[in-house]
């Protein structure tokens, strides 16, 4: 098992209180919300990357201010150097961050190294499109032509493509710096079990060449510069390549409810419950009411507004004002947790700067806040070695047994709040 590269403060690995009691674990993937490049990442072509960095850096300039007063509280601007966010007096969570140990920097990569796995390949690219040997058959099975097959963002590539799209019905094929397979068609010229049909086609094609995902991306409206994507969205992911913390869960009998897209990137492997979300503010407001019904277990969510819509899109304004819309939802969701019995974790998939040139997703460093025990409150976390630290922490709560990869970090934590 990998170790902390370090750990510091009160109560770390090495010198805690006893484990705390908790039965209940709430983890949030704030998709794409980087914390600073790894040491690999001129390898990706990311020197210089900092998406929450350079997004607090463009709200400073922009704005005159950086609030995010729920998040500073937890210690986020503890973690690393935010421009006007300063760092918590006293934080009311641990705090540090996690290095990514596999190879690549995409979504699926990203969530099963958090479920404890290192991926040593990473999954193929397509920056000159697929080849015929994988469109002549899709072609073929579909009954319908392609256009773009490259490289693309996807609201430009609709735009651009889109009317030729509804005259002819063919489909809108693209890729990106992603190991993805993107489908995009308007929901009244190709309905949607048509679509997500396509896709279970372009799936059972690429298994062989092992690409991550094949996303449908259906969108609606009159013409260019009216189309937009709707939340109809559907990922076919590889499922993961060994048995993670999510199917020891399951397989010990404790509910692993995923919000969002969570079931597709595992491939529905070890997730007992799915819950759709439409978004951030829809997924936070799913998530805040599975507080009342679900008391033990793990809620696992992923927040992929800050990557679709602001990330990719270059869009720094766009994704600090995403991030005061989460940090007031936060708030809300920290008020109605079980100081004594829960545990919420904070964390991020990969980064994704919007002040970079291109699209692609960024290779950082990922943010980790943890919240809820009294004895977390001020830890310093350090530099973990493995995003599957938080996996192994997941594994240590439940006692179910550990993933390949990862250190738990409860003993650090300390004990119980004491009560009110």
């Amino acid at each position: 098992m990998s170790a902390p590269t370090s750990t510091s403060g009160p109560g770390s690995d090495q010198g805690g209180s006893a484990s705390p009691a908790i039965d209940r674990v709430v983890v949030l993937v704030m998709d794409s919300c980087g914390v600073g490049e790894l040491p690999d990442a001129d390898r990706y072509g990311d020197r210089g990357a900092h998406t929450l960095g350079h997004v607090a850096e463009y709200a400073l300039a922009h704005d005159g201010q950086v609030a995010l007063p729920t998040l500073q509280r937890l210690g986020l601007a503890n973690i690393t150097s935010l421009p006007g966010l300063a760092p918590a007096e006293r934080p009311a969570g641990a705090f540090g961050k996690c290095a990514e140990v596999s190879a690549g920097k995409d979504t699926s990569t990203g969530h099963w190294e958090i479920a404890g796995l290192k991926i040593d390949k990473a999954f193929p690219l397509y920056p000159d499109g697929f080849p015929a040997e994988i469109l002549d058959p899709f072609r073929a099975r579909t009954g319908r032509e392609v256009l773009g097959n490259r490289p693309a963002s996807g609201t430009q590539i609709i735009d651009e493509l889109g009317a030729e799209h509804m005259r002819t019905g063919a489909l809108i094929v693209y890729t990106s710096g992603d190991s993805v397979f993107q489908i995009a068609a308007h929901e009244e010229v190709v309905p949607l079990p048509e679509l997500y049909r396509a896709c279970e086609i372009a799936r059972d094609i690429l298994d062989p060449y092992h690409v991550g995902r094949v996303i449908a991306r259906p969108f609606v409206g009159p013409g260019p510069g009216q189309f937009q994507r709707t939340y109809n969205r559907h990922d076919y992911s590889m499922p993961p390549p060994a048995p993670t913390v999510l199917d020891s869960l399951a397989d010990a009998g404790v509910p692993v409810v995923g919000v969002g897209k969570i079931h597709d990137i595992y491939a529905g492997r070890g997730v007992t419950e799915t819950v759709k979300s439409e978004g951030n503010a829809d997924g936070m407001d799913k998530t805040l009411g599975l507080l009342d019904r679900v008391e033990r277990g793990l809620i696992f969510n992923n927040l992929v507004d800050f990557d679709a819509l602001y990330g990719h899109r270059r869009n720094p304004g766009g994704y600090y004002h995403c991030l005061q819309e989460f940090d007031a939802q936060l708030a809300a969701l920290v008020a109605a947790l079980r100081p004594d019995r829960d545990l919420l974790v904070i964390t991020a998939d990969h980064g994704n700067d919007p002040t970079m040139p291109g699209t692609d997703h960024t290779r950082e460093y990922v943010p980790l806040l943890a919240y809820g025990p009294a004895g977390a409150a001020g830890v310093a976390l350090g530099t973990r070695a493995s995003f599957a630290d938080i996996g192994a922490t997941v594994a240590d709560v439940f006692d179910v047994t550990p993933p390949p990869q990862g250190t738990s970090f409860l003993p650090a934590l300390g004990g119980p709040a004491p009560e009110a």
